[in-house]
């Protein structure tokens, strides 16, 4: 099971190179992130955007792309759509959102005639390596989602069972997250969490080891859970942890990044493609990792895709 965004990154220098359609690469951070990826032999990038300041950056650190990788866009929206287009055309395998906002960007995705929907729901997964960890922590969904529904969640929770397949992880641990580790009428996430371990016991869901509620501490720390007299196979061992709702996630996200300094990666799943989705404000490395999270997870849809043909 890989564990680190090294792991990631080796197991896609492993695969056969995808292309990832870049929306709005006019920025250093997200050319970085495109340098290192195309040097480690991971990607391949078609970018769109203002060409004049792609060529600008790309010359400054160092990136060499052929001519016709580039195609000269005069509007993020505009970039947004022609790289949505891109993937629907067979021309690439991932987009990817660079400096363009992520309403406008999202808006191309999930444009009903001519984005990426599947007919599913779309949710966002932020994986985290943080600083002692002995695995990978992925988060869901701090992004998109506003309130999910319980039947919004199970698909939530469907997305992220297919992409941590794509990590290795043939059974996840999944902990449905509350303010308390107990049912409280009174406290609908924690009834949604106690639904959601059942339909998992009972086959409704698969793949993976759902159970909840679990307040933070005892979803991630074996001890916590233990003093808690918490007997659960998910108790502490979390791998995903499944938020109430998108402001519990963001501000997971944010102190995950800002407090523990953890190293990130960040996806939307549900789509017919690999969405890549980080922050503006995210490092070029973030970004690459994410790009690498793609590589693996378009490898896993091509596969399954096949298998059921």
């Amino acid at each position: 099971m890989i564990k680190t965004f090294e792991e990631i990154v080796k197991k896609a220098e492993s695969l056969p190179p995808v292309t990832v359609a870049v929306a709005a690469a006019a920025d250093q951070e997200v050319l970085e992130a495109v340098r290192d990826a195309q040097q480690r032999g991971i990607a391949r990038f078609l970018l769109f955007g203002d060409k004049a300041k792609i060529e600008a950056i790309s010359k400054e650190i160092g990136l060499d792309f052929d001519e016709s990788a580039v195609t000269d866009v005069s509007s993020p929206v505009q970039a947004s759509q022609q790289a949505v287009a891109a993937v629907r055309a067979g021309r690439a395998d991932v987009v990817m959102k660079g400096m363009v906002q992520t309403a406008d960007f999202l808006r191309a995705v999930l444009n009903k005639e001519n984005g990426l929907r599947s007919g599913n729901v779309l949710s966002h997964v932020a994986t985290f390596e943080v600083p002692g960890y002995d695995r990978l922590i992925h988060v869901t969904d701090p992004a998109l989602n506003v309130a999910p529904t319980l039947q919004e969640k199970v698909q939530i929770i469907q997305n992220v069972i297919r992409f941590c397949h794509s990590l290795g992880n043939t059974d996840p641990k999944i902990a449905a997250l509350g303010a308390v580790e107990v049912v409280n009428p009174n406290m609908p996430p924690t009834l949604d969490a106690a639904a959601l371990a059942q339909m998992n016991r009972r086959g409704q869901i698969k793949g993976a080891t759902i159970d909840g509620p679990f307040a933070l501490d005892n979803a991630v720390s074996v001890e916590a859970a233990e003093h808690k007299g918490i007997q659960s196979p998910v108790a502490g061992k979390a791998d995903v942890l499944l938020v109430p709702d998108i402001e519990a996630g963001n501000i997971l996200y944010k102190s995950m990044v800002y407090f523990a300094k953890s190293k990130i990666g960040a996806l939307v799943l549900g789509a017919t493609a690999p969405v890549v989705l980080t922050s503006r404000a995210d490092t070029h490395e973030a970004k690459m990792y994410s790009i690498a999270m793609a590589v693996l997870q378009a490898e896993y849809l091509k596969r399954s895709k096949e298998e059921s043909v």
